[in-house]
């Protein structure tokens, strides 16, 4: 399926598809209690922190890809089952839940973001917390061939796209890694900037302007990182949502290159 579903499109097949709310923020805001107050009915919650990362490692960036056992057991407990199809949402346009998207698909099931996010669900929100029966979703590893490495990340052989916001990759503000900057060679593609009015993804032409314009040409060569590998998956749908292909992502991402002192880090725009 398409990487991105319309609120529309989910209102017609809600009873046929896992809801999964994704709410996470990068400030130590509690998701968890955003999903309380009020979600799209019929949502589970998925705790970003517990299922869709493993602790953090200063050789992995502060989101490593968890365990395959680790993510299969969350899963299950929110009744996401092998044959499930899972449509993931945040309150942030999709920015977020494209890490569970992504992780879901690599895997070969069937899922996609709610584009525009929760603010794009035209009915009543609920309260009452989704409770879900228990399902069977089978550990895999996670595929090496959709994955890159720190030193894949800096070779000159590859494409790579940093999501962050322009200020972080410019180095002109860094709120939570040891250095700002960016990865030399990286271009510059904030997951952001994929949104127009009401956080609604913009135009497949004007997507693919976006990515052209910095030297994609196929995303089959395109390495995505951002802080932690979470935002970054979103380019990387989007990639192929606008109809390049598949990308890589790098995971430890700029929480884990810039705890290498040994590597040299760029400020700036890409000359």
């Amino acid at each position: 399926m398409d990487p991105f579903v319309s609120a529309a499109w989910l209102a017609a097949r809600s009873g046929d598809v896992r809801i999964a709310d994704v709410r996470w923020y990068l400030d130590g805001r509690s998701g968890r209690a955003a999903y309380e107050k009020g979600h799209i009915p019929g949502a589970v919650f998925i705790d970003l922190e517990r299922w869709l990362a493993a602790p953090a490692i200063p050789d992995g960036g502060r989101h490593p890809l968890p365990d395959p056992e680790i993510f299969a057991e969350g899963m299950s407990r929110a009744g996401i089952g092998d044959a499930a199809t899972v449509i993931a949402y945040d309150d942030a346009g999709g920015v977020i839940a494209a890490r569970l998207a992504w992780m879901l698909r690599v895997l070969g099931h069937q899922a996609a973001v709610l584009d525009g996010g929760i603010d794009s669900w035209e009915g009543e929100l609920s309260s009452q917390v989704v409770e879900p029966s228990r399902a069977t979703f089978t550990p895999a590893p996670w595929p090496g061939d959709r994955l890159a490495t720190i030193e894949e990340a800096c070779s000159p052989k590859h494409l790579v796209i940093d999501a962050r916001d322009a200020d972080r990759y410019r180095g002109e503000s860094e709120p939570v890694d040891p250095r700002a900057g960016h990865i030399p060679g990286a271009r510059s593609l904030p997951c952001r900037g994929n949104l127009g009015p009401e956080r609604r993804m913009l135009p497949i032409p004007e997507l693919r302007r976006r990515f052209e314009l910095i030297g994609v040409v196929e995303a089959e060569k395109v390495i995505s990182y951002c802080g932690s590998g979470v935002t970054a998956c979103y380019n990387l749908l989007v990639l192929e949502h606008a109809g390049f292909g598949v990308g890589r992502l790098y995971p430890g991402s700029w929480s884990e290159y810039s705890r290498r002192e040994d590597l040299p880090v760029a400020t700036g725009d890409l000359a």
